[in-house]
């Protein structure tokens, strides 16, 4: 597989998982009425942005995730107080733009001195012009201007802050949700692309085994083995091996469409060993075996990210058992070069982790945002917001922190080989 295909997966693999993220929570924000003002795939110095609607969207040059940014959630950037000179352009009756600069160039609009000022709930602005006082009515979706840069207003039913906590719950939990969804659907194309295990089929045998000297051969079709059907389960193959060392094993086998009795006997060694290479012979799957078999690829490997999560939380690894950016890179494009097969369940158990690490309790992730949610439901008020802005903004530190800290060593580990 060429470089080139390798990087164009590896950068797919990023741009899928994040953007389905971050469309869950833009998605379900949108359907409670909040106002959405980014939808970001990236950190850091845009690279390529453009609005459409209410919304700006915006490519951001560090692939190590991506955000929404809604209206409510930090403060405002722009705010206008008492005193301040503005110029308004009023349509029918209700003021479009507010300009907070360049008043010079707004012949068209009226100036004057703020002296009361709700964008929030009344939406209204009160203005001092050459000494006479004239109200207006602010229109909901209104732009603040400042430098040429409009700003939308948020009135208070269109702040996050508004939205039940059922609302914003699900807000929230939507990022998340999308990653299962999404990696369940990888699952189960999977198994259409490679098959539901059918039956035992031996690869090889080596030369002078039990297998060899029984009569066994590469491509043989393994259908009972001491009276016990064998079907696709290798696992009972091998078991019955184990427990029948030195005693005489007798083989149904299917060589070419053929049914033959071989007679082998496991080798007292390490609990018992023929000298067999087993694989799996796969059948097309059909649609329930799509979503039983894709279901069990899913729970077997969330219940292995959450050991791997009780590890971390208990202090039980080593810095080389963590991987940072870099080893994503370095695991994605072995799995992209692996086969489409491969390359879709790896993208699978990644859409997985990304969703289960994000509900963790942990400052800055969606799981720490539910749970001051659940604290607001419980107190039957909302935690300070500057608290909540902190703990989350320490949270993010950390995470960058040690986001610096595995790519360093995964670095250090290319270099020593």
């Amino acid at each position: 597989m060429s470089t080139l295909q390798n990087v164009f997966q590896i950068i797919l693999l990023f741009f899928v998982l994040v953007t389905i993220h971050e469309w869950g929570h833009y998605y379900f924000a949108k359907r409670a009425g909040i106002l959405v003002r980014e939808f970001a795939i990236g950190f850091g110095p845009k690279l390529l942005s453009f609005k459409k609607g209410e919304t700006r969207y915006t490519l951001r040059l560090l692939p190590i995730g991506g955000f929404v940014r809604m209206a409510g959630e930090d403060p405002e950037i722009v705010q206008i107080n008492p005193g301040q000179r503005v110029a308004l352009a009023i349509l029918g009756d209700e003021v479009t733009h507010i300009y907070l600069n360049d008043f010079d160039k707004r012949a068209d609009s009226l100036v004057g001195v703020v002296e009361e000022i709700d964008l929030e709930r009344r939406l209204m602005i009160k203005l001092d012009v050459d000494g006479e006082m004239k109200t207006f009515k602010v229109h909901p979706q209104a732009m603040m201007v400042s430098k040429e840069k409009e700003t939308q207003i948020a009135p208070w039913n269109r702040q996050f802050g508004s939205k039940t906590v059922g609302q914003r719950s699900l807000s929230i939990f939507a990022g998340p949700l999308m990653n299962f969804i999404l990696a369940f659907v990888l699952f189960i194309g999977v198994v259409f692309m490679a098959g539901v295990p059918d039956k035992v089929k031996i690869r090889g045998t080596e030369q002078g085994s039990p297998a060899e000297k029984g009569g066994l051969q590469a491509n043989d079709i393994v259908l009972v083995v001491n009276n016990e059907p064998i079907g696709a389960d290798g696992a009972k193959l091998r078991n019955l091996i184990k427990q029948s060392a030195n005693k005489k094993m007798i083989w149904i086998i299917d060589r070419n469409g053929e049914q033959l009795r071989k007679e082998v006997t496991p080798e007292d060694k390490d609990g018992g060993l023929v000298g067999v290479t087993l694989m799996a012979e796969n059948r097309s799957a059909s649609f329930t075996d799509g979503i039983v078999n894709g279901w069990k690829s899913m729970a077997t490997a969330t219940v292995s990210i959450l050991d791997s999560f009780g590890k971390l939380v208990t202090l039980q690894f080593k810095m080389d058992d963590l991987g940072g950016p870099v080893r994503i890179v370095e695991f994605t494009s072995e799995q992209a070069s692996a086969g489409l097969a491969q390359y879709t369940f790896w993208a699978a158990l990644m859409s997985l982790y990304l969703g289960l690490f994000n509900l963790l309790p942990f400052p800055a992730l969606d799981g720490s945002r539910l749970v001051f949610l659940g604290f607001e439901a419980l107190r039957g008020k909302p935690v300070d917001p500057s608290r909540e802005s902190m703990v989350h903004f320490v949270g993010f530190a950390m995470l960058m922190l040690l986001m610096i800290a595995v790519t360093y060593n995964d670095i250090l580990r290319l270099i020593k080989g």
